[in-house]
């Protein structure tokens, strides 16, 4: 799916931007991690850097995390097994928020492909959930304890621009390891 293969006449114009945002990320996470193997995939410039891997994998369970919690839903990380799938050494709820270098480090991933299918789950659950937002939906306070309060659409836009950066980092990251193979 292409940002330009939502129909966003039946969206207001803030919904179409947020589904557009996130679509984006959709079109650059396989171009992000395609081709690479696991040992790429976990590569790391530097013993503190994070991988294109743990990357793509945080900036998913982030958004499969806000989303869950956005619509009152199970995260897809357990109710359709990645969890499992992925096998990491973490406790089930972690995003990657706060993790330590090493635990960066003990990140690993069978292949791209496990990737893209857990990023593409998530994103499916992204679009529902957007495809049923109304405006009023948007302004609905989901945490009383920032001031401001957080809103739906406060945390729809902090988890777009927590995509947009990773997905960035992790293009970078590729960047250097192209770099670093001649």
């Amino acid at each position: 799916m292409t940002h330009t293969d939502i129909d966003n006449r039946d969206h207001s114009n803030a919904i179409a931007l947020l589904i557009d945002g996130f679509t984006r990320v959709d079109e650059q996470i396989p171009d992000v991690t395609s081709d690479l193997s696991p040992q790429d995939l976990m590569w790391r410039p530097d013993p503190d850097a994070n991988s294109i891997g743990w990357l793509a994998w945080h900036l998913t369970r982030v958004a499969d995390d806000h989303i869950a919690g956005i619509t009152d839903s199970p995260q897809a990380w357990v109710e359709e097994g990645w969890v499992n799938r992925f096998g990491l050494p973490y406790a089930e709820e972690s995003i990657g928020y706060g993790q330590t270098s090493a635990e960066v480090g003990d990140f690993t991933v069978k292949n791209a492909g496990l990737l893209v299918d857990y990023w593409r789950a998530t994103f499916a659950r992204i679009t529902q959930a957007l495809s049923e937002l109304q405006d009023d939906d948007l302004e609905r306070i989901l945490d009383n304890s920032y001031d401001p309060p957080v809103t739906v659409s406060i945390r729809l836009m902090s988890v777009v621009n927590d995509l947009t950066q990773h997905v960035g980092q992790a293009a970078y990251v590729r960047g250097l390891l192209e770099r670093r193979r001649g």
